[in-house]
């Protein structure tokens, strides 16, 4: 059971990191930098972040507490990101980090404990935390660059009209054990 879940959760990080992609593919680069109003983020301030909590949560993931003492978290908050090549090489270290942990992972490690601010979490619980956390940024990003594409918007997921087509289209199948990332993310030789 265990190892279906690493397995279950490596195909779901991916998933919500090639979200991302594909969003950020569809707007220009004036676009990342784009702010609604004053307080909200931009597109690259949320990169910045989750570069940030992703470099600090899962450097030494099984040794050092979570908050890493040179993580600068106020400042991911501000826009330190100067071009699109620099936002793409921070977004794709931090997923790089992160799919690093996962893949040194054992099913025995699923309930050691670890610290994020000195607060003990086995490390199945550090896992969801940051399942939860890591799709609602990626959430702001997809939002973000729908409105920033407008009617050029391709869609990430069913298209709108198109839930009977896709729907009759699965019960076709047979029933089946399957994960459902499985549609949509390439093969991948993660382990």
């Amino acid at each position: 059971m265990q190892s279906e879940y690493l397995e279950s959760i490596r195909k779901q990080f991916r998933y919500y990191k090639d979200l991302g992609d594909k969003a950020m593919s569809q707007i220009t680069e004036q676009n990342l930098f784009e702010q609604i109003n004053p307080t909200s983020n931009s597109i690259a301030i949320i990169v910045n972040h989750l570069w940030g909590n992703m470099l600090s949560r899962w450097t030494d993931f099984l040794t050092t507490d979570g908050e890493k003492e040179w993580r600068n978290r106020d400042a991911e908050f501000e826009n330190h990101i100067q071009n699109k090549d620099e936002l793409l090489q921070k977004w794709n270290e931090g997923w790089e980090c992160l799919f690093n942990a996962l893949t040194q992972l054992q099913e025995a490690d699923l309930t050691r404990i670890i610290y994020i601010r000195n607060e003990g979490h086995t490390v199945q619980e550090a896992i969801n935390r940051q399942l939860a956390h890591y799709p609602y940024h990626v959430g702001q990003i997809v939002y973000l660059a729908k409105l920033f594409s407008g009617d050029h918007w391709q869609s990430l997921s069913i298209p709108k009209g198109k839930s009977h087509t896709y729907n009759a289209e699965k019960f076709t199948q047979p029933q089946g054990r399957r994960h459902f990332t499985d549609d949509w993310l390439p093969p991948t030789t993660e382990k």
